[in-house]
């Protein structure tokens, strides 16, 4: 059924108009009826008179219906005004009203979105890795020359006789081009102000290959391939929305030094110098020279300006969990449990000078007890387990190829150590000396390791790794690593930016959460070559970015806390039970769209 809608001033339009017409209806009708009785009294008197008082009163009458007609309409128009001025206020109210509404919840939180499309291609040159008769090897038993239900000595001996009597078969050799491969990384940005005192920030983030939503990588080796709470939301893991920060800031002055506290899950990825290379402003706290990874903590800053005169003088205090051993663990309510506590790090922030020209920014962190891997999900190649199976109080160590490619939930067993780290950042623009937006950067950074045992991994105690030690020779080591950048203008305001990067043989440092398909540049024990060409369409809310990537690996295991870096030239088989990635070359080309 069809509802008509019944407008009220078109009707009220049509009484008044029923009114007016029936009120002339009746004018007319007296007309006739008092003519025709004129006439009758004409026929029946001469009185002229009478005649005449007859139509001055009929006269009067069309006057007072004329002047009554008049107000009518005068009254109906005014009426019309009214509406019309009443409509006009309930809209301008109503405008009001949306604009309070929309205030009130601007006020509550605010949202920014982020997305980025991204092509790789990338080309691995001379990919090493062991031969099948080095693998077969260990799924085969002792009887036959294999490790297959050999125990620790047993390995560990046959190792060395394979290389004494120099039996050990030498690496394949093969190149892997994935010629092209598509990625979306989306942000949802959260930002509210409570108080002039209090306020919240956060962001939900996923990271996702074209074709791919599994979130589960078969595992070549690298920490990348592996899902863990430091990485989840900052390399492609399928298209779960996950949390990557979230935490409060409460702001208040102690004297006259500002002072901020926060807790929550930190802002600690894509730190500086990062942002030259995003063409975005800083992006997190830490600085990702050393430490570019999603964690959980607390800090405590102090702006130290003017208290020294010194220009964005500030310190701040940091802490963060980077594993939690009694959550979630085989061996957490166990009576014996593995020796493996949670992962604590501390360090500071410094800004020791910062005048929007040139800046240095000091970074210290350190850790303690880390363990040899973190929770997470990965396939592996293949199991390794040990058991005392022929009852003899020692235990054997066994292999089965992971032929079903199942998933598995991987855990540390051992704590292998102390590391610390720390790194200084210059930066500097160069407008007041050239009158051109050019941007330089040199970063310097130390690390240092500690190994407290061997890991009880069955696979990496095998091997007698530890914390950047084999063969059981625990001993610290010293890392290095320099890092610099320039970026200069180029017509329609575009950006070239070309960056260098090398690491040395014992160079650690926490940067798995750093946005690569290949590997952490800055993890690199060698060295990384880079050029890239920005071209913003919409400033910095919408810009193009063409780029290419050279890695030149020098040393085994960039990246990895397990092991002794063995220089690529001189790797063996035992070496490569995992690939080994030698040189690799990635071209991209991104367009990425913020507001």
């Amino acid at each position: 059924m069809k509802t008509k809608q019944i407008d009220k001033s078109a009707t009220i339009k049509k009484r008044v108009a029923r009114g007016i017409y029936g009120k002339i209806f009746f004018l007319i009708l007296m007309t006739i009826i008092t003519n025709f009785c004129l006439f009758q009294n004409v026929w029946a008197s001469d009185d002229i008179d009478g005649l005449k008082q007859q139509l001055e009163e009929m006269s009067r009458t069309m006057e007072m219906l004329k002047s009554k007609i008049e107000t009518m309409e005068q009254e109906k128009k005014a009426e019309e005004k009214e509406r019309a001025e009443n409509k006009d206020e309930i809209s301008y109210i109503s405008k009001r009203l949306d604009k309070a509404e929309l205030h009130t919840s601007t006020d509550k939180i605010s949202f920014g979105v982020e997305l980025r499309s991204r092509g790789d291609s990338i080309h691995y040159d001379n990919m090493l890795s062991a031969p099948d008769s080095m693998m077969n090897a260990f799924f085969s038993p002792p009887s036959m020359g294999g490790f297959n239900g050999a125990t620790l000595s047993q390995v560990q001996q046959g190792m060395q006789n394979m290389a004494m009597a120099g039996m050990i078969p030498p690496l394949d050799s093969n190149d892997v081009d994935n010629d092209i491969i598509f990625t979306n990384k989306f942000h949802l940005n959260m930002k509210a102000k409570v108080n002039q005192n209090l306020s919240f920030a956060g962001r939900m983030a996923a990271y996702k290959a074209w074709g791919d939503s599994t979130g589960v990588k078969f595992n070549q080796g690298s920490l990348g391939d592996i899902t863990f709470d430091g990485n989840t939301s900052s390399l492609p893991h399928g298209d779960t929305i996950r949390l990557e920060r979230a935490y409060f800031l409460y702001s208040k002055y102690l004297g006259k030094v500002p002072t901020s506290f926060s807790l929550g899950r930190r802002p600690s990825t894509n730190g500086p110098p990062l942002e030259y290379a995003e063409y975005d402003l800083e992006g997190g706290s830490p600085l990702a020279t050393i430490i570019n990874w999603q964690f959980d903590g607390a800090s405590l800053n102090f702006g130290l300006e003017d208290l020294t005169g010194v220009p964005g003088a500030s310190f701040k205090l940091c802490y963060g969990v980077g594993f939690e051993g009694d959550w979630g663990n085989s061996y957490s309510i166990q009576e014996s449990q593995a020796e493996v506590e949670d992962v604590h790090l501390f360090g500071f922030i410094a800004t020791l000078f910062d005048n929007d020209s040139f800046s240095a920014v000091f970074n210290f962190a350190h850790a303690w007890d880390i363990t040899d891997g973190f929770t997470g999900l990965t396939v592996m190649p293949f199991a390794v387990s040990k058991s005392d199976q022929d009852g003899d109080g020692v235990s054997e160590y066994y292999f089965e190829p992971n032929s079903g490619s199942y998933i598995s939930r991987m855990e540390p067993y051992t704590e292998i150590g102390d590391w610390d780290a720390a790194t200084l950042v210059l930066t500097k623009n160069l407008y007041e000396e050239t009158e051109k937006e050019i941007d330089l950067f040199l970063a310097g950074s130390w690390s240092h390791t500690d190994p407290s045992g061997i890991s009880a991994n069955p696979f990496y105690e095998m091997m007698g790794m530890g914390l950047l030690s084999s063969n059981g020779q625990l001993e610290a080591q010293d890392g290095y690593s320099i890092y610099a950048g320039a970026l200069f203008p180029m017509p329609f305001d575009a950006r070239l930016g070309l960056e260098y990067n090398w690491g040395s043989k014992y160079w650690f440092n926490f940067t798995g959460a750093e946005d690569s398909l290949v590997g952490s540049k800055l993890a690199t024990r060698g060295s990384v070559y880079e050029g890239y060409y920005i071209q913003p369409v919409y400033g910095r809310s919408f810009f193009l970015k063409l780029g290419a990537r050279f890695y030149d690996y020098e040393y085994t295991g960039s990246g990895n806390p397990l092991g002794k870096p063995v220089k690529i030239s001189d790797a063996t088989s035992f070496d490569g039970l995992f690939p080994i990635v030698d040189d690799v070359w990635d071209a991209y080309a991104s367009a990425t769209m913020r507001f």
